[in-house]
């Protein structure tokens, strides 16, 4: 069977819509469906390419490997590169909702995210905290985990997008040992490693140094840990977070678990910006994202880097295959 990936087309005054004009159908394995604006996509395109003649997406017509076609989605307003407006807050959530209930009907067998600004969604009045939370809301999902991965290294989150103040809080010995199960599980069905092993990252500097810079590590994550790997998992920490992105460490690892998005992710954007891609775990869905923003000050000026989402496209075939 040929798949067919849905693509989000992003905040329309960023990036987004310019880097999937770059894409070459032809070199994946499966049928790419754009969702999103046409005359947005047409007016974002590079090196003389048009997308202003995309075929309309038919979901009755069989997949075709190698083809990019278009789900339209129309725009609030006009959107201009790099000018936020609130006014599209609603477009770009269609198109996530669009590409939700096609990956839920199995009209797609997954989607791919091209970045999208919280900040203009919320200056609508929309409450919206990042793809991952909008995604587990739409469908249901009680127990998602965020994970990055570049060539080399993968990071998963038990928290997301909270305040730093807000952050220990939500290290409970329940959620630890949720996310951990997630994590574990979707290492194991995704990407087919048998005994994943995780290093786990401790909250606190020197993973609390005994209790004197903290508790949680020694009252909370290592009784979850211990738990876990009674049972057979392969689990290793609370370990000190500036000691375990080391050669050593990391070479005894299929994924590390850090306990918030500061913690893990400049690590591992500072070993493969531009390559890494972001893996919502947990979902009834295959969903892979970019491992970057908007980036609202090159957008339409042709300068985007799309290794990301290529990336992202090939990690999403790869899982729904």
């Amino acid at each position: 069977m040929t798949l067919r990936i849905a693509i989000t087309t992003g905040e329309p005054a960023g990036i987004g819509p310019e880097l999937c004009a770059t894409l070459d159908a032809s070199l994946f394995d499966a049928e790419l469906v754009l969702i999103g604006d046409p005359e947005l996509l047409g007016n974002r395109t590079v090196a003389g390419k048009t997308l202003t003649d995309l075929p309309l997406f038919n979901p009755a017509s069989s997949a075709q490997k190698g083809r990019l076609c278009i789900a339209p989605v129309n725009l609030n307003t006009p959107s201009h590169a790099g000018t936020l407006n609130p006014d599209n807050a609603g477009y770009v959530l269609q198109t996530l909702d669009t590409a939700i209930e096609g990956c839920l009907d199995k009209t797609f067998q997954a989607m791919v995210t091209a970045p999208v600004h919280k900040a203009v969604i919320n200056d609508a009045g929309i409450p919206f905290t990042g793809h991952t939370e909008y995604l587990a809301e739409k469908t249901a999902s009680t127990q998602v985990v965020m994970m990055l991965a570049t060539p080399g290294l993968r990071v998963a989150l038990a928290t997301t997008h909270l305040p730093l103040s807000e952050v220990p809080a939500a290290i409970t010995a329940d959620n630890l040992e949720a996310v951990l199960r997630c994590l574990y599980r979707d290492l194991q069905l995704h990407f087919h490693i048998k005994s994943p092993r995780v290093l786990v990252a401790g909250l606190n500097p020197h993973a609390g140094e005994g209790g004197h810079l903290g508790y949680e590590d020694d009252t909370i994550i290592r009784p979850v840990i211990e738990q876990l790997s009674a049972e057979g998992m392969s689990l290793t920490g609370p370990l000190p977070a500036d000691t375990l992105f080391t050669p050593p460490w990391l070479a005894k690892t299929d994924a590390v678990l850090c306990m918030y998005h500061d913690q893990g992710l400049p690590v591992l954007k500072h070993m493969g910006f531009g390559q890494a891609i972001n893996i919502t775990l947990g979902l009834p869905v295959i969903r892979t994202s970019v491992d970057h923003g908007t980036a609202l000050e090159i957008a339409g000026t042709h300068r985007a880097d799309p290794g990301s989402l290529v990336a992202a496209i090939h990690c999403a075939i790869e899982m729904a295959g």
